[in-house]
């Protein structure tokens, strides 16, 4: 008879790594051989069933395997394996194990990375950012990358400020990261002098140069701001700066300010440089362009560069058809916003909860009630519900349409209630309540009633 040939440590850990299921994975672990003999476990053994059971959120069966592996006297864990495993808590929102496992880090091999990973994972828990006030009584000292966390998990750009400014007083040096965190936040509270005497200072004091994040922000905020010369220098500045890649998002972004601007004439040339760099037209590219030639009525440009999409390959997504439909909807073309929204499945493309609004909404601004039920018919059905300014003149409009039929209107209304989750009855009394009063015409503690029922 063949004898059953032992699977040493070694042969254990390429099975773990090779082992997909992490209860198969748990059960070779605590069984990899017949012999009752203790098994000699390598510490990269414990690496890979911990990982494993971590990525599977098997906490319980984890908590186990590191309670064995602390009782090693063979060799001590690594940190790297305990930021794996506060990371995994991280991503199942857990922090009070995650930071059970900080505190059980032994002292000799803790450092600021494992505290990274926490902070990372709950960047504004109280108790972590207690933890962060005093490093110093944990012997460790804060990195940039300490810092950067805080930074972004600051709700205040000027706490975030003073935050930079300890840094810089500490010693320690602010990375791009850094500084794309603050300009951003600066953009973000309509501080763009501030955001661009950083990006020098990023430059001229740190020798850090921005990257492609930091100029989106800045070139982002003056578009919205229409300040489109500095856009557009600001763009060339890109454009000479040979570490930084052009992408469609940043001429996307351009487009869109031109047309805004009435600079609809630069779009070809802004297309034709697009060419030149190498950056191909994509989707959000398509969607910009759209967007400008609704804002100016020029719907037959509009569905032009929807068949252009699609001649290049390129699938057009629910927001080009939305804009087109919000587009006509806001010119009064009602009867063709709906037309677009009947043929966007056809077209491989589900209207989403903004179509179904502003489709129903259009209906309701045109009178067309009959029309509108059909739809708030479809959107209850998928659970969705309409705003409340359209919800009151949709209901007005029944109530003059179908006088008679008080089980159709609260039939509506329920329905649409439902569709919403349920959720919102004590907003539909505040809609539609005051105003079926006035009506005489049904009882609205009734109908309020009707619409509870399920």
């Amino acid at each position: 008879m063949e004898k059953t040939r032992k699977i040493s440590p070694f042969r254990l850990a390429s099975l773990l790594r090779l082992e997909k299921n992490p209860n198969r994975a748990l059960q070779l672990f605590q069984n990899p051989n017949p012999n009752p003999k203790p098994f000699r476990y390598s510490a990269r053994c414990y690496d890979l069933i911990i990982c494993k059971l971590g990525r599977a959120r098997m906490f319980a069966e984890m908590e186990e395997i590191i309670d064995r592996m602390v009782q090693e006297t063979r060799f001590s864990p690594k940190e790297a394996l305990f930021c794996h495993v506060i990371s995994s808590y991280g991503r199942s929102r857990l922090p009070v194990p995650a930071i059970k496992t900080f505190h059980r880090i032994p002292s000799s091999v803790r450092s600021i990375r494992s505290f990274n990973s926490l902070l990372h994972a709950f960047p504004k828990h109280s108790t972590v950012r207690e933890l962060a006030n005093d490093l110093d009584s944990l012997g460790l000292r804060p990195d940039a990358c300490t810092y950067n966390v805080l930074i972004g998990a600051t709700d205040s750009v000027d706490d975030a400020m003073e935050l930079f400014a300890e840094m810089r007083r500490r010693g320690i040096e602010p990375t791009v990261v850094t500084f794309g965190t603050l300009i951003s936040a600066l953009c973000g509270t309509n501080r763009i002098d501030e955001a661009f005497w950083l990006k020098n200072k990023m430059m001229t004091s740190y020798d850090v140069k921005p990257n492609v994040y930091i100029y989106t922000s800045l070139l982002k905020e003056l578009c919205r701001r229409n300040e489109l010369d500095a856009a557009l220098a600001l763009k060339e500045e890109m454009v000479r700066n040979e570490e930084i890649v052009m992408d469609s998002a940043v001429y996307s972004t351009v487009i869109r300010a031109l047309f805004r601007a009435g600079r609809k004439g630069e779009v070809v040339g802004m297309l034709e440089e697009m060419k030149r760099n190498g950056v191909s037209p994509d989707t959000v590219t398509y969607n910009s362009m759209i967007a400008g030639f609704c804002d100016d009525g020029a719907f037959d440009a509009a569905f032009e560069a929807l068949r252009e999409m699609e001649r290049r390959g390129l699938r057009p997504d629910v927001v080009s058809y939305n804009t087109i439909v919000h587009g006509l909807r806001k010119d009064g073309r009602w009867r063709e916003a709906v037309e677009v929204f009947e043929d966007m499945p056809r077209r491989g493309c589900r209207p989403d909860v903004v179509t179904y609004r502003v489709v129903f909404d259009a209906l309701c601004d045109a009178g067309e009630f009959r029309e509108a039920r059909l739809v708030a018919d479809e959107m209850a059905f998928k659970g969705h519900a309409p705003g409340a300014r359209s919800a009151r003149k949709f209901v007005e409009g029944l109530l003059r349409g179908e006088r008679r039929d008080l089980d159709s209107v609260g039939k509506v209304l329920c329905d649409l209630a439902k569709g919403n989750g349920g959720a919102v009855l004590d907003e539909w009394e505040m809609v539609v309540g005051g105003m079926l009063r006035k009506t005489e015409l049904v009882n609205v503690e009734e109908l309020l009633d009707y619409l509870t029922v399920e």
